[in-house]
């Protein structure tokens, strides 16, 4: 079965995007990895805003990648190229984690689909690198409402910024 990735960089105090949706407090860290980080991604899931940022500030995944966008108030018309999702995202994450191969899928954004996935079942690891920075308030990681979720440390990474990436398995009753 292929893996639901969410990473994501977020304020020590818990926020993905500070109040007005900006991102502009992480830092660009010369020693992150992104080519690694894309390496085994074939496919990416985002909400609506998240991928109305990307538009804008152009996507960080190279070329062929698939994207499934989960929006109903995006028309599929207006965006070809992308998958736009509507309905059940947890059924059609299913059916893509259920897909051949050995691509991983990366969960971009944001809270609110995250959560939704996470209810469902579809997220297997989550990364979150944590900014050296307290916002007090914003767009919190993971929104109320949220399943409680049980997480096993995979390994942390410290980075010259201050930043400190954690991954965590999902832990399962199955």
């Amino acid at each position: 079965m292929r893996r639901v990735r969410y990473n994501v960089a977020a304020s020590l105090d818990g926020y993905i995007a500070g109040p007005d949706g900006e991102f502009d407090w992480i830092p660009s860290d010369p020693t992150v990895d992104f080519a690694a980080l894309f390496a085994k991604v074939d496919t990416v899931l985002l909400g609506r805003r998240s991928f109305e940022l990307t538009q804008r500030t152009g996507a960080p995944w190279g070329p062929g990648t698939r994207v499934h966008v989960f929006s109903r108030t995006l028309r599929p018309e207006d965006h070809p190229g992308v998958a736009i999702v509507a309905e059940d995202g947890g059924a059609v994450v299913g059916a893509l984690r259920a897909e051949p191969g050995d691509g991983e899928i990366w969960l971009f954004g944001g809270g609110e689909l995250f959560r939704s996935l996470l209810a469902a079942g579809q997220v297997d690891t989550v990364e979150v690198t944590i900014v050296p920075i307290l916002l007090g308030g914003g767009v919190p990681l993971l929104p109320p409402d949220a399943p409680r979720t049980a997480l096993a440390l995979e390994g942390t990474h410290t980075y010259p910024s201050g930043m400190v990436r954690l991954s965590y398995a999902v832990q399962r009753d199955d």
